[in-house]
């Protein structure tokens, strides 16, 4: 086995440069999983000393790729460690009620009835220069002024830090929040007061000015159609989703349509197709030109920015900088006559993103993106293989037409499945009938949608959009009812509970072993999938759930069930904790406080004045709300969950949580298992990174000799 091991890796030399980007990400990823801040230094001399060392190996094959492995991924860990310096910014320590905040808004979100506006060079009411964070994002209700970026404005807003993730292992905010140097929340009171209107001269940035130029876009396409079908335009066209219904856009999740609304590499080669095809076609109606020029370049060096400009327009995400990255090295091969290979690009794309953008590692769109393109060139690598013995065989009409059909079908069946273990992990959802939807959608946006968006592009500068519009918009209407019918089919979304970080990390293993290989041993990689897959079967679900704030509680009944303190408040974090544990329904109402004759109506969760008792087949749990409860509550429980302060020696119980515990650690995650308590907590998986805000005791008190703290 060791030496059949040795002879597949060594004939596959030609694909080792693959796997660089692959370390690279290994070395993001290991950085982000510390506990702890390391040394700045660490990286850099890793990246030295392991690059040193395959300069003097250099002859010797094996440590070559063994070093220059170690060396990509110690540049992954530097990059992260140096992005994570370089975005550095104040962060707000604590709630700020109806301050005065003026600043220059950076970007402006419609949403149905209100706004969301980013701020930047703030001032804000109560806080030093040192203390006032590099950005803001408030929400607007009411009606509000005409607010573009570059404007400056003043507004009375209640301020709060980014929020800590709702569980353990949930979406961490304040991480996103503090790589785009966002230090604080929070929404306005009263209408905005523009001090200086937006001007050419006002705008400080590039990035200010294309806000603003995207702005502008939207607002003209929103302007001739306020329907959904606009709103899907305007986010098919500059990448801006906010004027979508929700009903619309739940529809298109469960139909598996929701990446033609992320701007992608569907769209970036679409658009730059169009433009090299269509220049390349105008000048081939003058044959002059084509007779004694190189056209085909000449559309290429067209389609180059063209595509640049569509990918700064739709807001520059990480799909849309991997797919440009890609299209412009395809053409750019064509301007030097060169053929692009088309993985190796992918590699490419990745290290570039990867090296500048560490931390888009851990968001779904990298994720999803590049494991979509990996699996599609991979499969298409084989098909083609296969299919050089077909090649001679005549081209007919009705071959064609099955040509494309097959190649769609196939297309959204690899990147469906490539997909699904990320979708899982970050959306706790799946759609069964992605298939059926994307065999309607997908033609329609390619052949129709798009190049339609294209001549809108176009014909914007002559105010003619609207001609290029309409017929946009009947497509658009086509997909939506795809979209529709399918949501509409039995059981057409899956709710499953969240996929383990391991086990994620041994699926992208897996897949990447699988796809950047080419011999049989490749398959291996599947083994790797199916093993981390297969964790989903032993989820176990928390048996409480307890929020950092202490206002909400869940706890899992006999039937399966969860109930909750409350239907109404923390709406946000309710829904996170059903979605993790795979429920899609609504979870059960606590039962009634103070009357005798509610307490035994919800299985094992019994309630009175001052709290709960929760029973499971080998441990209690106390979940207290008034202090009066602890003294009985301590002599008989195996668990105290305390919304109160304990003050006092509670000595009888296995573990006890209380509201300096959640204060502290946020929320909390407890499972009763037979080898005893299982607790976690959001800020004990975090440890004690940039990024993870530690509460500050507001005052101290003296504490008598062996009270909690």
């Amino acid at each position: 086995m060791r030496n059949l091991f040795a002879e597949s890796f060594a004939r596959e030399t030609g694909r080792w440069p693959l796997w660089l980007p692959v370390f690279m990400a290994m070395g993001v990823a290991g950085y982000f999983a510390l506990s702890d801040e390391p040394p700045l230094w660490l990286g850099v001399a890793g990246l030295l000393g392991f690059a040193a060392a395959a300069y003097a190996l250099r002859l010797w094959w094996g440590w070559l790729a063994v070093l220059l492995a170690l060396a990509a991924l110690a540049l992954g860990f530097g990059a992260a460690q140096w992005r994570t310096v370089q975005v550095a910014a104040p962060v707000l320590e604590k709630k700020l009620d109806w301050v005065t905040v003026q600043g220059r808004v950076l970007r402006v979100e419609r949403f149905e009835k209100r706004l969301r506006v980013t701020l930047g060079d703030l001032r804000i009411q109560r806080l030093d220069a040192p203390q006032t964070p590099a950005r803001i994002r408030v929400r607007l209700i009411g009606k509000q002024p005409d607010l573009r970026p570059g404007d400056w404005i003043s507004i009375r807003a209640s301020l709060v830090p980014p929020p800590a993730p709702a569980a353990p292992g949930a979406f961490d905010f304040q991480r996103q929040a503090y790589f785009q140097r966002l230090g604080a929340v929070g929404f306005a009171l009263g209408r905005a007061r523009v001090l200086d209107s937006h001007a050419l001269e006002h705008i400080a940035s590039f990035h200010t000015a294309l806000a603003q130029v995207r702005q502008n876009l939207t607002e003209r396409i929103l302007s001739f159609d306020k329907t959904e079908a606009g709103a899907i335009a305007a986010a098919l066209m500059t990448g801006d989703r906010s004027a979508i219904p929700e009903e619309t856009m739940e529809a298109v999740r469960d139909s598996g349509l929701a990446h033609l609304l992320a701007i992608s590499g569907l769209h970036i080669g679409l658009v730059a197709g169009i433009l090299f095809v269509g220049v390349r076609g105008a000048f081939a109606l003058v044959p002059p030109l084509t007779l004694r020029f190189p056209i085909k370049k000449w559309a290429a060096a067209v389609a180059i920015p063209g595509a640049l400009m569509y990918a700064l327009i739709s807001g520059a995400t990480v799909p849309t900088l991997r797919a440009f990255l890609m299209i412009s090295l395809v053409l750019i091969a064509v301007l030097l006559d060169r053929r692009g290979i088309s993985m190796r690009m992918v590699a490419w794309a990745a290290a570039v993103i990867l090296l500048f953008q560490p931390e888009s590692l851990l968001g779904a769109s990298f994720q999803m993106s590049f494991a979509a393109v990996i699996a599609l060139i991979a499969v298409y690598e084989w098909v083609a293989e296969r299919g050089k013995n077909r090649a001679h065989e005549p081209r007919t009409p009705v071959r064609t037409v099955w040509f494309y059909i097959g190649s769609v079908a196939l297309t959204t069946l690899v990147a469906g499945l490539a997909t699904a273990p990320f979708a899982i992990y970050h959306f706790n959802r799946f759609a069964l009938y992605g298939l059926a939807a994307n065999l309607i959608a997908v033609p329609v946006t390619a052949l129709w949608i798009m190049p339609w968006a294209v001549i809108a592009f176009l014909l914007m500068p002559f105010g003619l959009e609207e001609l290029a519009l309409t017929p946009m918009r009947w497509g658009i209407g086509v997909m939506t009812g795809a979209a529709d019918t399918v949501a509409g089919w039995p059981g057409a979304a899956v709710v499953l509970p969240a996929m383990s970080t391991p086990a994620l990390i041994a699926v992208a293993l897996g897949l990447m072993w699988l796809c950047l290989w080419r011999r049989r041993w490749r398959l291996w990689g599947g083994a790797a999938v199916a093993t981390g897959m297969a964790t989903l079967l032993f989820f176990k679900p928390p048996d409480i759930l307890i929020d950092g704030e202490g206002k909400l509680t869940a706890v899992r009944l006999a039937s399966g069930q969860y109930a909750v303190t409350s239907l109404r408040r923390s709406v946000f974090t309710r829904e996170v904790w059903m979605r993790r544990i795979g429920h899609d329904g609504a979870p059960l109402a606590w039962p009634k406080q103070g009357s005798q004759q509610e307490r035994d109506t919800v299985g094992s969760l019994r309630c009175d004045g001052l709290g709960c008792l929760y029973r499971t087949a080998n441990r209690t749990a106390a979940l207290v709300t008034h202090p009066g409860a602890l003294l009985e509550d301590c002599a008989r429980a195996d668990l105290i969950v305390s919304t109160v302060p304990i003050r006092g020696p509670c000595p009888g119980p296995e573990r006890t949580i209380d509201r300096f515990d959640l204060w502290r650690d946020g929320a909390h995650s407890i499972r009763f298992a037979p080898s005893g308590i299982v607790v976690e907590t959001v800020n004990g998986r975090r440890g004690t990174r940039p990024w993870v805000l530690r509460p500050k005791p507001a005052y101290k008190t003296k504490r008598k000799k062996g009270e909690r703290s």
